[in-house]
């Protein structure tokens, strides 16, 4: 049996902004009030600094060399320390927190395993440009270089992979440090900043005050884009007969959903939307064609690839968007808005580079736009007419399983229709990330949380968990796969001990879905090492038991009539995490597909089906 959405929808009235965008981080930076000097520890001007900076979390996990901060942190009434069962959880609680409320998440760690452990969710965050500031302690200082207990260069060893970190070697120093972190996590191009403090300087004796001065002389992000430039971009965009708007996570994280909205409506044009900005343009617009690149919609996919004009805004170009990139969109012209000038250029020419803000940004190109006359539907009908036909020839779909087992893309289409799109939902890292992306449909901003860049397996549950924090008024659902799920699973007895009823949703194929998909695909179907052994009367793990045994509600789904009702018994249950084991086909595969290493041209639609742009789709 062939299940289709409907490629076509209505049009539906501009979502309101979402209350707290990405845009607003930076308030996290600013001072509440001014502080007078008093005589503290360097932890506790680490507390009072936090508390300072509005910090209402710490997701983290005591050690020696950070236990003095612990001390103090025991006595504040303004920040609560979530105490996290692995410290990678506690990175990507972080970022599920940063990401769902537009706030700095901030994690904490102790001195080597403990601050490696955070490796990962930096990285992480790093690739997904998400505000995070990771604070860890250090031996002391007399110990630093002798290979001390529990020594790790961590400064070192994150270099390459945070916007900037910090080696604290004074105790006054630690405001400055603070404040200075938050800012860069903040502002221009989001990202993490590490923070490394020795334990005797935590123990050392200081002087608190408050604000400090901030000394970033040669950090100073371009947030006003030039006129001319986006005068040339509104040109370009107006004569153009096969525009497309490229949407990525920058839009977002600028706040720029309602210029974007205003921008689409005014041009016309269609708007993709990358696995980073779901969210970002209602799917119900007309003028939406969904998600481009290796899993987007055929129709998105072809935009691009046939586009002569691509207006990319706050996107990079990345290689699951562009395929092959020596083949992508060979007759576009290129403008690319981005707040971090390193990103334009970097994987393709852009005609009309325009360095800033892409709320600043596309805000002015609606206006110039205005000014040189906008909308043409006669100039773009052609182009609609060869979109609308391959939405038409080619929806987004999926096969039932002839041995009657669960099909994974209709259990999470219905998560998504039953819980709505004022829910949130984060995901882990393989089939049931795309089905996610695919089969949910996303009409508000900031309701899709993912691993984009570094596609980290274990994302979801402390994600979710971080969002459900920091959003506490809104339903969350982590959508996770069954390899993915037991990496991170831990973080569900944190969530029963501390309050923070999430909905688990394990995607249980029994294997590595996407892994074994490639198997199928490019290995002749010889399965080596990716299965998991979690189905069948002999599982192991039992996701119920081991649910019940983290203080979660634990029910199993196997059937298409009780999918309905295990999803509202999990809706229906607010005081306590819950997990949901889906017991769902092998089989089942991602589709659409452009194979790794290879170009947009040769997108393919279904296993054995040859490349789908024809001759007379070219």
């Amino acid at each position: 049996m062939k299940v289709m959405t409907d490629p076509v929808k209505h049009p539906v009235p501009h979502p309101p902004a979402a209350a707290t965008p990405l845009a607003l981080a930076g308030r996290a930076a600013l001072p509440a009030q001014r502080q007078a000097g008093v005589e503290v520890t360097g932890a506790q001007s680490l507390i009072k600094s936090l508390e300072a900076l509005d910090v209402e979390v710490v997701f983290g996990i005591p050690g020696g060399a950070i236990l003095p901060a612990y001390d103090p942190m025991l006595d504040s009434t303004k920040v609560r320390h979530i105490l996290v069962r692995h410290e990678q959880g506690g990175g990507h609680a972080a970022t599920g927190y940063a990401q769902a409320t537009g706030k700095v998440g901030v994690c904490m760690a102790t001195s080597g395993p403990g601050a490696t452990n955070l490796v990962t969710p930096i990285a992480d965050a790093y690739m997904d440009s998400v505000p995070l500031v990771a604070i860890t302690g250090q031996v002391s200082r007399n110990l630093i270089g002798t290979d001390g207990f529990q020594e790790a260069d961590i400064v070192g060893i994150t270099m390459p992979i945070t916007k900037h970190n910090y080696l604290v070697t004074e105790a006054e120093e630690i405001p400055r440090v603070l404040a200075e972190a938050f800012h860069l996590a903040a502002t221009g191009r989001p990202g993490p900043v590490l923070v490394d403090i020795p334990k005797d300087v935590l123990q050392a004796r200081t002087t608190f005050s408050w604000p400090p001065r901030k000394e970033l002389p040669g950090y100073k992000p371009t947030t006003h884009p030039h006129g001319k430039q986006v005068r040339q971009a509104a040109e370009l965009l107006a004569e153009a007969s096969r525009p497309v708007l490229y949407v990525g996570g920058g839009t977002l994280k600028a706040g720029a959903t309602d210029e974007l909205y205003a921008l689409a409506e005014k041009s016309g044009a269609p708007v993709v939307t990358t696995l980073m900005a779901r969210g970002a343009f209602p799917d119900s617009h007309p003028q939406h064609l969904g998600m481009p690149g290796m899993h987007g919609t055929v129709s998105a996919v072809y935009a691009l690839q046939r586009s002569d004009l691509i207006l990319a805004l706050g996107a990079r170009f990345d290689d699951r968007v562009t395929g092959k990139l020596d083949s992508f969109a060979p007759d576009a012209k290129i403008v690319h808005v981005d707040i971090d000038p390193a990103e334009i250029g970097k994987n393709r020419h852009a005609d009309v580079p325009i360095v800033g803000d892409a709320k600043a940004a596309i805000g002015q190109l609606v206006e110039a736009l205005a000014e040189s006359g906008g909308r043409e539907a006669p100039r773009l009908a052609q182009w609609w007419a060869q979109l609308d036909d391959l939405r038409r020839r080619y929806p987004l779909g999926y096969d039932r399983p002839t041995d009657g087992a669960l099909a994974p893309q209709y259990v999470i289409q219905r998560i998504g229709e039953i819980a709505g799109p004022d829910a949130l939902y984060a995901t882990g890292v393989g089939q049931h990330q795309m089905w996610a992306a695919q089969f949910i449909s996303y009409e508000k901003p900031y309701t899709f949380l993912n691993s984009g860049g570094a596609g980290t397996m274990g994302y979801a549950v402390p994600a979710a968990m971080g969002a459900k924090f920091g959003r506490p008024d809104k339903v969350v659902w982590a959508i996770d796969g069954d390899g993915c799920f037991q990496m991170t699973n831990q973080e569900l007895a944190t969530c029963a001990i501390e309050g923070i009823p999430v909905k688990i949703a394990v995607i249980n194929n029994g294997n590595l879905g996407m892994v074994r998909q490639w198997q199928t695909l490019f290995y002749d179907k010889r399965y080596s090492n990716t299965n998991l052994g979690t189905h069948g009367s002999g599982r192991i793990p039992d996701f119920v038991k081991l649910a019940e045994a983290l203080g979660c509600v634990g029910l199993r789904c196997e059937s298409y009539e009780d999918v309905d009702r295990v999803i509202n018994e999990a809706m229906a249950i607010n005081d306590r995490p819950v997990v949901i084991d889906f017991i769902v086909g092998a089989d089942a595969q991602v589709w659409p597909m452009v194979a790794a290493g290879t170009g947009n041209d040769e997108i393919m639609f279904a296993r054995d089906v040859r490349p789908i742009f024809d001759e007379d789709d070219l």
